[in-house]
């Protein structure tokens, strides 16, 4: 004979699920630990909209490829996108981001290399989406601009923290 469950059971596994999924609410169910810092620097620093997404980067440090996550993101800014990004790259400097030990940057690109703990970032700053990809579609037709307002594009790689490549 089967055992016959009471109502409140469910109830409280019920219960116990809406409050484990709304603690976990500001975390996407796509976010990988790799890139859970720099999402949540993105969306609630920088009031963003940020799709992650699972990637498989060649590190030029290693000459490997390594398991790591991007990050699409668009925002709204009041100034021109140069000025911009001057001001996202200081507010992630103040948010305790560091610089890695052997970044190798591509400064004509916008792009500067940034740890958090045991994540490498590559972050670039761009006026427009660049890639045509499903992500950049998807951040760009939920940003709602403002008036006076201009759109300016995030992407981020993330992978584990590496040592500086010898010299």
């Amino acid at each position: 004979m089967a055992k016959k469950h009471n109502p409140v059971d469910y109830i409280m596994i019920i219960t116990v699920l809406s409050v484990v999924l709304a603690l976990n609410h500001n975390v996407a169910p796509t976010d990988t630990l790799q890139c859970a810092a720099a999402a949540a620097f993105l969306r609630h620093d920088r009031h963003m909209i940020a799709a992650v997404e699972v990637d498989t980067i060649n590190d030029w440090r290693t000459g490997m490829r390594v398991n790591g996550c991007r990050i699409t993101a668009a925002g709204a800014t009041d100034v021109t996108v140069q000025s911009e990004a001057l001001r996202f790259y200081e507010s992630l400097r103040a948010a305790k981001w560091t610089r890695t030990p052997d970044p190798r940057d591509a400064p004509s690109e916008a792009s500067l290399r940034f740890r958090w703990e045991a994540t490498d970032c590559l972050y670039n700053v761009n006026a427009q989406a660049l890639l045509n990809t499903d992500a950049e579609m998807r951040v760009n037709d939920e940003l709602r601009l403002a008036p006076n307002q201009i759109r300016y594009q995030v992407f981020v790689m993330c992978m584990p923290a590496s040592k500086a490549a010898p010299r």
